[in-house]
């Protein structure tokens, strides 16, 4: 079964992965992320790991165009 995420869900870790990358995540920011992943995984019938694997793959290591 296909991991299913929302453009929310991407836009939260998206934002969290730039703060990585600038040094700068806060608590607040991962803490967010960590609720939506759960409160996605829950809503969905989906396992929170497996949720968090593929957002995290999604939004680190993004296919390319075409793939």
């Amino acid at each position: 079964m296909a991991i299913e995420l929302t453009d929310d869900l991407i836009k939260l870790e998206t934002a969290a992965w730039a703060e990585i990358q600038a040094g700068t995540l806060t608590i607040e920011t991962a803490s967010a992320v960590q609720a939506a992943i759960t409160a996605h995984a829950e809503a969905t019938g989906q396992g929170r790991y497996e949720v968090e694997r593929e957002l995290k793959r999604v939004v680190r290591h993004p296919s390319p165009e075409g793939e």
